[in-house]
């Protein structure tokens, strides 16, 4: 009986270590959200939007992801159940921080970051400025360079949808790209053609938004900033010579956000490229291509 109850403890205490929702607070009073789950190689989840948050990649994805390693999901600073900064710094160098700030925070020497759109953004100014802590990066549909990513395959693709022919006003580079975007954002959503951007079916997509319902307040400060921001409109492919760490690089055939093609302009020297029949948000449904990549990564590169 006695040995019965120390097992039921041992394993109590070990699902409440892997699983552990918190808070870090940064050195300029963010209060950042985390939620560290799974078990192995510490995993950094930096998600995309700008300001889409961690919690429907946790719902839909987390226990296949959490199988593989020990994931940690954070909300970014001024998204979902994080706060905002007092002086409104969003700057790349002041995120990079903060994941510096989290790691030291729950005493991780090195991790793996695995980002997904506009998350690949985040994880090339990372590992650029703290190589060392760094041991690989899983992007998923992830971008090197919004600007690009627009102008190659959002703008046409979304051109093509609403029936627009005449494209010169999303070419003008001396209109802001916010506001092209932005433009563009509006007359899909208005169309309810939004969905087929990123998406296979409307219902998707209403299911990935249904998740912030159910969460009690939203923070979207950093959502109506971070495409103004210069940034983020740094075109980092060149740079990706440069990383020296292993790359699972997984991309959509049918990814109109950040383009189908959009592989081709990376180079980081230790790559596993893998190319799967998806959209830009491939995580619903049959996961298992994903899967398999990340399993014969990890056995190719021991991480």
């Amino acid at each position: 009986m006695k040995k019965s109850f120390l097992l039921l403890t041992a394993l109590l205490l070990a699902a409440v270590a892997c699983a552990q929702e918190k808070h870090v607070i940064t050195s300029d009073s963010v209060y950042l959200y985390v939620n560290v789950k799974g078990e192995g190689t510490p995993c950094l989840y930096l998600h995309g939007g700008p300001g889409s948050g961690s919690y429907w990649l946790e719902k839909f994805v987390g226990d296949s992801l959490e199988k593989h390693f020990r994931m940690i999901y954070l909300d970014q600073r001024g998204v979902g159940r994080s706060t905002s900064p007092a002086d409104g710094n969003f700057s790349m160098e002041r995120m990079v921080k903060d994941f510096e700030e989290v790691r030291e925070a729950l005493g991780i020497g090195r991790w793996i970051t695995l980002g997904h759109s506009f998350g690949g953004l985040l994880q090339m100014g990372y590992a650029l400025r703290h190589p060392s802590t760094v041991d690989a990066m899983i992007m998923i549909n992830a971008s090197l360079n919004m600007g690009m990513n627009f102008k190659t395959s959002w703008c046409p693709k979304a051109c093509e949808f609403l029936g627009i022919t005449d494209r010169s006003y999303f070419g003008d580079e001396s209109i802001p790209l916010h506001i092209r975007w932005d433009s563009l954002i509006t007359a899909l959503n208005s169309s309810d053609l939004m969905w087929k951007m990123g998406f296979a079916s409307r219902e998707e997509m209403d299911l990935m938004n249904s998740t912030y319902g159910e969460l009690p307040s939203w923070n979207g400060d950093f959502s109506e900033v971070a495409m103004k921001m210069d940034d983020y409109a740094v075109d980092f492919t060149e740079s990706s010579a440069t990383v020296s760490v292993p790359v699972l690089f997984i991309y959509s055939t049918r990814d109109w956000m950040i383009g189908p093609e959009h592989y081709k302009t990376v180079n980081f020297p230790e790559m596993m490229l893998q190319g799967i029949d998806a959209v830009h948000i491939p995580f619903f449904g049959d996961n298992a291509d994903i899967m398999q990549a990340i399993r014969i990564f990890r056995k190719k590169y021991g991480k």
